[in-house]
């Protein structure tokens, strides 16, 4: 008897089964982003004012259609078949990308679709939340793992996105996506628990009454709204440096194109150890010191940015890109979590929504600052949003 517990407590099946999902997901979606400007252009041969228009008709119906899911989810319904619904339609969204090159028919069936497949993985978070909690697990480092999985995906992505695209071109690469999807949906079907719905309101003892808090007021809360802002516009941040960074680079610095692949690899790579890094510490220093420390990382990798401008420089920078992205991503999520006890689904929704609404302002404030301040104007206006970010969080 003590031989199955002993493995029990070292190795958990669906534990297992949650990162696995996750790093498929991820792949999948690190397939298809990468490359999804340079296919609308080539492809379905489009004018660049109609790609920014797909990008942000994309993150403005990911954000209705995750908001209205996560409610659905938290209230009834049931969440695994919400993730495998999800997964569905990123299978339908994949192979319609493969076949269709008509604009008017993605621009709505596809990012109708690709709306409601995105919403998977902050299903998939809330519901390892849930499972967790239930079974009385460690959440904090359960969810750093699983947020690994994600910038290990994007570390092998996109560099496999660019392969499959220009080798053997853009069907082969959305039908590997759709396989990998088909595989997730199989996952989750026959992997994924079933965890009862927790109650609508969660109980506090305060004063040793009993508090009823009614999650439908969350947004209400000042510490949630000042959140969601600092990290919408700690996102923008990251947005306008992925965006700008391989112009900067070439334009600006006279350094070659491929650096920019390299820069975004080394920091994806890095991004794992600070996750889980941050997931063992914050039982020390707590959420809000890692997200203050995450700030402080974030404003001198920006200043770095315009200061420094060799390779290796450049390079060893990644390392504070690591610690702010790692740090934000991994326990920012939790953060929003712990705001808002019993919503798990709309927590994390809000998380990631904060992230699509960080990408909206991103692309239209890079391109203005570049056009009429230049490119060092992109990274002095990250650096100042960050400093100023201290208070909200």
């Amino acid at each position: 008897m003590k031989r199955p517990n002993w493995l029990s407590q070292r190795f958990n099946p669906i534990f297992a089964a949650f990162l696995l999902i996750a790093f498929l997901s991820g792949i999948a979606g690190a397939l298809q982003s990468p490359t999804l400007s340079l296919f609308l252009t080539t492809e379905v041969k489009v004018r660049p004012l109609w790609v920014g228009l797909f990008y942000t008709a994309n993150a403005v119906a990911g954000i209705l259609v995750s908001f209205l899911l996560a409610k659905r989810s938290d209230t009834r319904g049931h969440r695994r078949r919400l993730i495998l619904l999800c997964c569905v339609m990123a299978v339908g969204n994949c192979l319609l990308f493969a076949f269709n090159r008509d604009y008017l028919t993605l621009i709505t069936l596809g990012v109708l679709m690709a709306a409601i497949a995105n919403t998977a993985m902050p299903q998939i978070f809330a519901l390892a939340r849930e499972y967790a909690d239930n079974e009385a697990r460690e959440v904090v480092m359960f969810s750093s793992v699983m947020r690994a999985q994600l910038s290990l995906a994007w570390v092998i992505g996109p560099p496999l996105s660019f392969a499959l695209a220009l080798n053997y071109g853009f069907t082969i690469m959305f039908l590997i996506a759709a396989a990998t999807f088909v595989v997730c949906s199989l996952l989750v079907g026959f992997t994924l628990p079933s965890v009862p719905r927790a109650k609508a309101m969660d109980n506090t003892l305060q004063g040793g009454t009993t508090v009823l808090i009614d999650p439908a007021n969350a947004w209400r809360n000042r510490d949630v709204r000042l959140l969601f802002i600092a990290s919408m516009l700690m996102w923008t941040c990251n947005t306008m440096y992925i965006i700008d960074m391989p112009l900067y680079i070439t334009a600006d610095l006279g350094l070659p194109e491929n650096l920019a692949g390299v820069l975004m690899g080394t920091a994806a790579g890095l991004e794992i150890p600070a996750m889980l890094l941050a997931g063992y510490c914050v039982r020390y220093f707590g959420k809000r010191n890692m997200m203050l420390f995450a700030v402080l990382a974030g404003v001198l990798f920006y200043a770095g940015l315009v200061v420094f401008n060799g390779r290796s420089a450049l390079m060893a920078l990644q390392l504070l890109n690591a610690i702010f992205i790692g740090i934000v991503a991994g326990i920012g999520m939790l953060y929003f979590q712990d705001l808002m006890p019993g919503r798990p689904g709309a927590a994390t929704t809000l998380f990631t929504n904060s992230i699509s609404t960080g990408v909206i302002l991103a692309g239209v404030l890079q391109g203005a600052l570049v056009e009429n301040l230049g490119h060092y104007a992109v990274y002095w206006l990250a650096a100042l949003w960050m400093s100023t970010r201290v208070r909200d969080v």
